[in-house]
């Protein structure tokens, strides 16, 4: 058993900064590489991607990526776990076994499936399964003729698999970004998978580095200005031990910053009740989670609580859900907010007068209230410069069509402007809605394949 193991973060999202993971391995020790690439609505991009070439869905810039550095974690014998697999495991799975034989290295690649049940829909239903919407209650056959993806997010587990089975690199679908950084840890300390609290400090550190640059100084609320080098920040790496403490770290000489509160900061993102973190692999008490800053961009983290995990899954669909479509203009002082009013009154009767209907009209006036709302009426009464920024949503791709042909007209027909619409005619896109459900784990059956690629 190790006595500390140094898992690192190389990307935070499908498009995070791509010097990021080179940097990780070439700019001090690591024993692991974790690239996170999918959000929510990630996985609908990429089936609709596979749907037009079979060869696409999975994130692309992964393969790149390991192009670059594929001798390097070789050589330093540092592993990489990563979901880009996205919805076509076995076309990533493919390119990066060519990657692996252009440079001529042997290569143990473990691919985990499963997660995928897009095409089982019917069957699940067919024993009783419902998918019900867990935010509204609404029954699945709403939506069913809409679904464009289904994904389970799989826990920890077959990762942990694929490691016990010697993969240098592992690939999955729908993994919790959580789970990426767990993995490692269950594997090298050879922790018991229902030791909840263990459980739930593998999954807090995974949750600390799941966003990249995020927790080390990136987005940062604080005192942002505080932050050094910004244009080299070093993403954060874990310094776990077999005890379940960790201290939160970075390379020595990047940019960034690792602080007590750039790690609190990152506890907080996207939770809900933080005394009932729940993902696969256990609930995890954020209440009980204590930071202690040591200085030169070091964070211990310890006393971390966990319970049991829950017999479900949580899955992720998407469906098709109409049309939408943003314009902007821009008006400059004196007047600049009183001539975007007016021009927004001014399209929104044209509107009535086509007869065009939409779900929703939205329009925000930026340099104004877009970000502070009701409040920049004292804040900001009289801004020098205003862009109007109006948008649709509907199911009638027609209707979304026809109010961008209504926007340019404004510029010679509306109060006086300075810049006209920015980025041409505005052309519909299809809206993507967020489904998700609870599913039994028992229903769920994740496969693992590890595969060899000689040199």
């Amino acid at each position: 058993m190790k006595e500390r193991v140094r898992i690192a973060s190389g990307q935070g999202f499908w498009g995070d900064l791509l010097t990021a993971p080179k940097d990780q391995v070439t700019k001090g020790p690591i024993d692991y590489l974790v690239m996170d690439y999918l959000a929510e609505v990630t996985m609908s991009i990429m089936q609709k991607q596979k749907l037009r070439n079979p060869e696409f869905g999975y994130a692309r810039d992964l393969v790149s990526t390991i192009d670059e550095i594929l001798p390097v974690l070789t050589e330093k014998n540092i592993k990489m776990i990563t979901n880009g697999g996205g919805v076509n495991l076995e076309a990533c799975r493919d390119a990066i076994m060519e990657v692996a034989r252009k440079h001529e290295i042997p290569l143990k690649l473990g691919v985990v499936t499963g997660d995928n049940i897009l095409n089982d829909i019917d069957a699940l239903q067919k024993v009783g399964t419902e998918l019900r919407n867990m935010e509204t209650d609404e029954q699945l056959d709403t939506v069913l003729d809409k679904l464009l993806s289904a994904n389970v997010y799989l826990g920890a587990g077959p990762v942990v698999e694929a490691l016990g089975q010697g993969a240098q690199i592992v690939v999955t679908g729908r993994t919790t970004d959580t789970g990426l950084t767990l993995a490692p840890m269950i594997h090298e300390f050879g922790w018991e998978m229902n030791d909840w609290n263990k459980m739930a400090a593998g999954t807090i550190a995974g949750h600390i580095i799941e966003c990249g640059g995020q927790a080390s100084g990136g987005n940062y609320m604080g005192n942002w200005r505080s932050v050094p080098d910004m244009a080299n920040i070093g993403f954060p790496i874990i310094e776990a031990t077999p005890t379940g403490e960790f201290w939160v770290t970075k390379h020595e000489g990047t940019g960034g910053m690792i602080s007590r509160g750039t790690v609190a900061e990152q506890c907080l993102y996207e939770i809900g009740n933080p005394k009932e973190y729940i993902t696969p692999d256990v609930i995890a008490d954020f209440t009980s989670i204590h930071l202690e800053d040591q200085g030169d961009d070091r964070v211990r983290v310890y006393g971390i609580s966990g319970r049991e995990n829950t017999p479900f899954y949580k899955v992720s669909m998407s469906y098709s859900d109409g049309y939408s479509t943003f314009a902007t203009l821009g008006y400059a002082w004196p007047d600049a907010l009183e001539k975007a009013e007016a021009a927004d009154a001014i399209l929104r009767q044209r509107l009535t007068n086509l007869s065009l209907n939409f779900d929703e009209v939205r329009t925000e006036y930026i340099g104004y209230n877009a970000c502070h709302g009701p409040l920049s009426e004292t804040v900001n009464p009289d801004p020098q410069e205003v862009m109007l920024r109006i948008g649709v949503r509907g199911h009638d791709r027609n209707a979304v069509e026809r109010f961008g042909k209504e926007i340019a007209p404004l510029i010679l027909t509306g109060p006086p402007n300075v810049t006209g619409f920015t980025g041409g005619r505005p052309r519909p896109s299809e809206v993507i809605a967020y489904w998700p459900a609870l599913i039994e784990k028992k229903l769920i059956d994740p496969r693992i394949k590890v595969e060899v690629v000689e040199s």
